[in-house]
């Protein structure tokens, strides 16, 4: 199995007793879904991870795509996630939801 070149978090507000206390899962809905989707749709080797809390509350829904260690806030919509996955295509990443 080869491993994936990039990895997609997507903060699901898990915390240590195991309830989501957060906003980033309530806001996120069926967006696992659609970014795995997404990603094959585009041909893209990425893996998708649902995380635990990402500790960005204010900043939510928070999706990190590591290895480059890029963090995006209010990822609230598939717009948000197109704008995110066309910028990594593009080599640009997203500004209007970068955490800079």
């Amino acid at each position: 199995m080869a491993v994936p070149e990039r990895q997609i978090l997507v903060c699901q507000s898990f915390r240590a007793g195991g309830d989501p206390k957060g906003i980033c899962h309530k806001q996120t809905d069926g967006f696992l879904q659609y970014i795995e989707e997404e990603i094959l749709d585009r041909g893209l080797d990425m893996q998708v991870v649902a995380t635990g809390c990402l500790k960005q509350c204010e900043a939510g829904p928070i999706m990190v795509i590591q290895p480059d260690n890029l963090w995006f806030k209010g990822i609230d919509s598939e717009e948000a996630i197109d704008a995110v996955l066309d910028g990594l295509e593009d080599g640009e990443p997203a500004a209007e939801y970068l955490i800079s």
